[in-house]
């Protein structure tokens, strides 16, 4: 009993000092880990920016199959969130800074470890060269568990150097995987849709769907208004000098309806045109092959573009329906001048001849 005693003792003695060392040790610390990630820098910041893409690199919830987390209806972008509960523990992550292309800041509190986490994004050789930092001060739960582990730059660093090994590989195939295919001449019937209109530089027209779609839906829903299929983007001027265009963001409705005077959301008909369509399978960032592609048909068929806009973008599976990025379809629309009619000539000959014209496929009105 008495060899029981010192044991018991010895041991209370070992974890009173072992506590003791460390709530004296510093609980400041950094951590920082950079990667070259083999893809462009406004995906890899776009998915960053995105909270519920973390899921498919963070090795904190790739390695917790039973990790339970909660997505607030924003994440993206400033006062996005998220919180989750693992094995390990419970936290929250929110962006408090974000610089487009560029950079971003969020607060984090990890069971009581709160810390600042910085990204930056900068073009390199090879893709984008991703730095991950942490500035933070340890709970006293979060030293014990680094003192038994081998300290926080190896535990934090490790799960960064993992997850940026995911990032990598996910944007690699999810970025980089993808296909355009020029489907020929066809005929898009008339729509109604509501519309906002404003110029807009090429570069943040992605970003901008993801503010003006949402607005003009929830505009519809508290007006009852039926919607007509998929948001489309009509581009009045596209300038890629300047990187400038006139665009439209329109949603497709039912029955045609009539806006208040002085409201930012106006209403608007297309009327049915003849085009050349051609289908994007893959991320946004392929967009200007796709736009390449078909002229390069236009001009190989001697089609001529018809003035009146651009070309038209319809978003037929995106982000909404499915996060991969390699599977998103994006429906571009160039217009075909209409041909001038010219009067048949009368000549009295015993048959007609019939001259076949091109074909054109005839799309389906809930296709717009």
């Amino acid at each position: 009993m008495r060899i029981l005693k010192y044991i018991f003792l010895l041991l209370l003695l070992t974890l009173v000092s072992l506590s003791v060392f460390v709530a004296t040790q510093k609980g400041n610390f950094t951590v920082e880990r950079s990667k070259i990630i083999n893809s462009p820098k406004s995906a890899v910041f776009s998915y960053v920016n995105d909270y519920r893409n973390w899921e498919d690199f963070g090795s904190w919830m790739t390695d917790d199959a039973e990790m339970k987390v909660v997505y607030p209806q924003k994440t993206i972008g400033v006062g996005a969130s998220y919180t989750w509960e693992g094995k390990d523990g419970a936290g929250e992550m929110k962006t408090v800074f974000v610089k487009e292309n560029d950079s971003i800041a969020q607060k984090m509190d990890y069971d009581g470890t709160v810390s600042d986490v910085f990204w930056s994004f900068k073009d390199t050789l090879g893709g984008t060269k991703v730095t991950w930092k942490t500035i933070g001060k340890m709970s006293f739960a979060f030293k014990i568990y680094t003192a038994l582990n081998g300290g926080v730059n190896k535990i934090i660093g490790r799960m960064y150097e993992n997850s940026l090994a995911n990032l990598d590989k996910t944007l690699d195939y999810e970025t980089n995987t993808y296909t355009v295919k020029v489907n020929g001449l066809v005929r898009k019937l008339e729509t109604n849709y509501l519309k906002q209109t404003f110029t807009s530089t090429i570069s943040n027209v992605i970003k901008n769907t993801r503010i003006i779609f949402p607005k003009i839906i929830t505009f519809c829903a508290q007006n009852n208004i039926e919607l007509n299929g998929k948001p489309f983007v009509i581009y009045h001027t596209y300038d890629l000098e300047q990187d400038l265009t006139k665009i439209s963001f329109c949603v497709p409705i039912k029955q045609p309806i009539f806006t208040s005077e002085g409201s930012d959301i106006l209403s608007g008909k297309l009327e049915s045109f003849v085009a050349v369509k051609t289908t994007l399978t893959g991320d946004y960032s392929h967009t200007k092959k796709a736009l390449d592609k078909t002229i390069q048909y236009m001009t190989e068929k001697h089609i001529t573009p018809d003035p009146k806009f651009s070309h038209l973008e319809i978003y037929t599976i995106g982000k909404n329906e499915i996060k991969n990025a390699s599977k998103w379809v994006t429906e571009i629309y160039y217009p075909e001048k209409p041909k001038a009619a010219t009067p048949k000539p009368v000549v009295n000959t015993p048959k007609e001849t019939t001259v076949a014209s091109p074909k054109i496929e005839q799309e389906i009105p809930s296709e717009f």
